[in-house]
């Protein structure tokens, strides 16, 4: 009990300072002195003002002539998130990449056969970072560059193959359509043909009565 009652002794002016700041505060951080005017508005706006290029396309609706013509299609090289990047689709060589190749600079370049060459040689790579880690770590820059050129090679091969993906997508696709059209004509003719059962049912049954 003593030692409760010296330090409730001790605390109490922290209590009535703490109390005393919580009554004096601003209702909201935003009202703070130090906090400027302009940011107050900013952050208690609901949502931001639209922006002013709005008013080009106000009369779109009744004269789209008068809202101004897009910007012409980008040609060339452009700078999108502080990246360069160019409108012509051209796969950049090894070489231009500052990247030794490792495989044939034969243009009928055995895809397969080299893809696997070059998992193996990884695979190799890796084991001898191992090796050498444990061995004379101070040596691993080496083995480390080695598999980056691996690892490039591998995808620059598997880049070359994307034109060719794209091509045999598109053949899949264009087959599927061929098929479901087909599906649908025999399903029309499946359609008619139960019409006109129907249609010679009903005739009958008149003919009848």
């Amino acid at each position: 009990m003593r030692v409760n009652h010296i330090l409730s002794f001790f605390l109490a002016p922290c209590r009535r300072r703490i109390i005393s700041e919580a009554r004096n505060q601003s209702p909201s951080i935003f009202d703070h002195p130090r906090f400027p005017p302009l940011k107050r508005r900013m952050a208690t706006a609901t949502y931001p003002p639209p922006p002013p290029y709005y008013r080009l396309y106000k009369d779109y609706s009744e004269n789209p002539s008068s809202a101004p013509e897009p910007p012409p299609p980008i040609e060339g090289t452009y700078v999108c998130f502080g990246g360069n990047y160019t409108t012509e689709d051209v796969l950049p060589s090894l070489e231009e990449q500052g990247v030794p190749q490792l495989y044939p600079k034969d243009s009928n370049v055995d895809y397969k056969k080299e893809l696997r060459s070059l998992n193996r040689e990884l695979q190799l790579h890796i084991l001898e970072l191992a090796d050498v880690l444990v061995g004379r770590p101070s040596q691993y820059a080496k083995r480390i560059g080695d598999i980056s050129s691996i690892f490039k090679n591998l995808h620059h091969l598997l880049n070359s193959l994307r034109p060719h993906q794209a091509r045999a997508t598109l053949i899949h696709i264009m087959e599927l359509q061929i098929q479901q059209r087909k599906q649908a004509v025999e399903d029309i003719k499946r359609r008619r043909e139960e019409a006109q059962r129907l249609l010679k049912d009903a005739f009958v049954t008149l003919d009848g009565q």
